[in-house]
């Protein structure tokens, strides 16, 4: 099939919709035609392999030529994954279950698996009566349940609706710390970092991103409607927030009006530190995105994707040279001795 025929299957009604209005929105920003913005955004999806979004967010109406090179794209991002991950191993990160068994010392937080029985989960109940029910595959924020338990409640009525609806297992709620409210106080704004394992062993962080939830539901993601932004080394905010669902850009919050520019995260250089130990754990997955809450304690885990995404890091506001982040991905897989 030619790369033509394969951009007119993409391109159903939704697609279309959502790539006129990203189309108007580049325009709207850089006042360049239209027409001009629709040719360029064809011409980068069939040649280059990068979504009509992609175009939008990587800032490619001022960014050409080999600036363009620096970026990775999907396939970039998922020939990646397949050259350091193994697939046997997956499951250690799409099931959540299997993740927590992995990498308790990592958690900071105490959980059950629900088939342990009823009796184990009546003894979790009691220490925690506000606790997270997860299904052990699940995705983007869905599969994930805030159960709060009043006195009086019917135990084993809770227990058996949770089993019955895939729910296997439930986790003490994360307390986030109190600076990390002021973010966002209704969710766990959780710090996205990604490491890579060169081929001689050595463990490396590329780059760190904050998810800020949206204040009307109680999680971070970006399928939800969250934000998120890149952090500098330093683990400070100096750029907007970026929303996929309103394809926006926010200086504050746009519920509860915090400015965002100049946070620090707390233990920020303790959570890049957890996340680089907890890189050795398997050797057989070299490719991670962590995400990370800020306890009052310190960092936490709450959980690990095998399949980092790769639009996030790369968009041109938190760019001011306007590159991509290919350099960066090749610098932290040199081995130490090169």
């Amino acid at each position: 099939m030619s790369k033509i025929q394969t951009f007119l299957r993409r391109m159903d009604m939704g697609s279309l919709r959502r790539m006129q209005r990203n189309i108007d929105t580049v325009h709207r920003e850089s006042g360049k035609a239209k027409a001009a913005i629709f040719c360029d955004m064809v011409n980068c999806m069939l040649f280059k392999g990068f979504g009509h979004l992609d175009y939008l967010t990587f800032g490619f109406v001022y960014n050409k030529g080999a600036k363009r090179d620096t970026f990775m794209t999907m396939n970039d991002n998922i020939a990646l994954v397949q050259q350091l991950n193994d697939r046997a191993y997956y499951h250690v990160f799409n099931n959540k279950l299997d993740f927590n068994k992995t990498f308790t010392p990592f958690l900071g937080r105490t959980y059950i698996d629900l088939h342990d029985g009823f009796d184990a989960f009546a003894a979790f109940v009691g220490k925690n009566p506000v606790f997270f029910a997860k299904r052990a595959e699940s995705f983007g924020g869905e599969g994930v349940k805030k159960v709060t338990v009043a006195t009086g409640t019917d135990l084993q009525t809770l227990y058996a609706s949770l089993i019955d609806d895939n729910f296997t297992l439930a986790e003490e709620a994360i307390r986030q710390h109190p600076e990390m409210n002021k973010l966002c106080d209704r969710s766990v704004n959780t710090i996205r970092i990604v490491t890579v394992v060169a081929d001689d062993g050595t463990p490396r962080h590329v780059y760190s991103l904050v998810r800020v939830g949206s204040g009307k539901n109680d999680v971070d993601n970006i399928s939800s409607g969250g934000m998120y932004t890149l952090l500098d080394e330093n683990g400070r905010i100096n750029f907007p927030m970026f929303c996929d669902k309103t394809v926006s850009y926010y200086d504050k919050h746009p519920q509860n009006g915090f400015v965002f520019k100049g946070f620090q995260i707390p233990y920020y250089k303790e959570a890049v530190d957890l996340c680089l130990k907890a890189a050795l754990v398997e050797p057989h997955m070299r490719y991670i995105g962590w995400d990370v809450a800020i306890t009052p304690d310190g960092p936490a885990l709450v959980e690990g994707n095998n399949l980092p995404g790769y639009d996030m890091c790369q968009n041109h506001r938190f760019h001011a040279d306007g590159m991509g982040m290919k350099p960066a991905f090749a610098a932290a897989l040199k081995n130490s001795d090169k």
